[in-house]
């Protein structure tokens, strides 16, 4: 498995995580064609060679003449959606921003939809976002870690004032992740930092067992006293294919409303949980009660725990670390006689196990064309045959 590994000592930005990713051998000019595609004529990328500290490193600065202060999200998003991208992008790309504009707006006590993003229009956050996802993608890397991440210190300006580092939308986005400053009084990790890891990053913390097979350094605007450098690590994992390391927490519960399971389940998934499920049982004095349980990745814990404790009756947890095998996922689209169909095929060992097509995609066909459901996954059963026969499922 092909994964990459973000050293974060000095904070990250959107433009060092682009700047790591030239660095570390992905083709500049493929990359401008890439963003090309984005139809932003007044925005361009101006990539360089520094020294930050004695060590060589790529610079990324985006420069137009872009004369609008801001745009909304809803702006930003109809930039993205119209864009020529690759439909993975723009879905990850959306993902971000919307995690951005959702805890500005709880900071601040106001509408998402009225989160507005600045420097250049939000136009260079566009090219920092879709940049990274593509680049990655490009890349071929299929799992993502994050070191521990240098926050910085002190104060930073901006358009809602003097406020302290981290930044209050930088700090809820590192929720559940490992922060810690080394003293510098420098804004070190930025909001769009922030968001890219923690939404496109899978594992946080040590570096992970990997043959090393390129690196790459995105330089920092600033000359600090340390090496203002982002670095990128990109190899082959030595893990046994499909291995990794979980968290399960149980809570046994009897004297909740069983309406809260809804919601319970629905912000826990949001929270990025690997599984969540409910058992009945019986409890002491012949209650009828439920087992709550959620998998997690052991970086998940506190906040999971906090979230429990705080939304559930509950008086207490337990949890275990585990181990589990899971096979190779990836989303490939087919046309069907209906239309596109997303299907979610499962590897193991390189070659595909499973495949089966996305219920959403179904149900949305099924009520536009205004024919049964069954219908669409009989076609779908179909594409998924001639699918097949060109890449053979592996015989169980």
């Amino acid at each position: 498995m092909k994964i990459a590994y973000f050293d974060c000592f000095s904070g990250a930005s959107g433009d060092m995580i682009l700047g790591s990713l030239i660095d570390a051998g992905l083709g500049l000019q493929r990359l401008k064609e890439e963003l090309k595609k984005l139809r932003l004529p007044t925005v361009h990328i101006k990539v360089k060679r520094v020294l930050k500290a004695g060590l060589s490193a790529t610079q990324v600065i985006v420069e137009g003449n872009e004369k609008r202060s801001h745009r909304n999200l809803k702006e930003i998003l109809r930039i993205v959606e119209r864009s020529g991208v690759d439909a993975e992008v723009k879905e990850k790309s959306t993902e971000i921003f919307r995690r951005i504009a959702s805890v500005e707006a709880k900071i601040h006590q106001t509408l998402v939809e009225e989160i507005h993003f600045h420097e250049l229009g939000g136009l260079d956050s566009i090219i920092d976002i879709v940049g990274a996802v593509w680049g990655l993608q490009h890349l071929g890397i299929e799992k993502i870690y994050v070191s521990k991440v240098n926050v910085g210190g002190g104060f930073v300006r901006c358009e809602h004032g003097i406020l302290p580092v981290p930044a209050p939308a930088t700090l809820s986005l590192m929720e559940g992740k490992a922060i810690y400053s080394s003293g510098v009084e420098r804004e070190l990790l930025t909001p769009t930092g922030a968001a890219i890891l923690t939404t496109l990053g899978s594992h946080f913390g040590p570096i992970p067992s990997i043959a090393v097979e390129r690196i790459g350094y995105g330089a920092g605007r600033d000359d600090l006293p340390h090496p203002n450098l982002l670095r990128l690590i990109i190899g082959t994992s030595e893990f046994a294919a499909g291995k990794e390391n979980v968290v399960v927490i149980e809570t046994n519960i009897d004297d909740m409303n069983p309406q809260f399971y809804d919601y319970l389940i629905e912000r826990l998934l949001a929270m990025g949980v690997l599984d969540v499920f409910i058992t009945p049982i019986l409890m002491k004095k012949n209650r009828p009660g439920h087992l709550l349980t959620v998998i997690c990745s052991p970086d998940r814990l506190p906040s999971i725990t906090d979230f429990l404790l705080k939304e559930t009756t509950t008086l207490g947890l337990r949890w275990h670390e585990d181990e589990r095998v899971k096979a190779d996922r990836e989303i490939t689209s087919l046309q069907t006689h209906y239309g596109k169909i997303r299907f979610k095929l499962a590897r193991w060992e390189g070659r595909i196990v499973n495949i089966s097509p996305e219920y959403e995609d179904c149900k949305r066909l099924a009520l536009k064309k205004g024919v049964p459901m069954k219908n669409v996954f009989e076609e779908a059963k179909k594409s998924t045959a001639a699918f097949l026969r060109k890449r053979p499922i592996q015989s169980r």
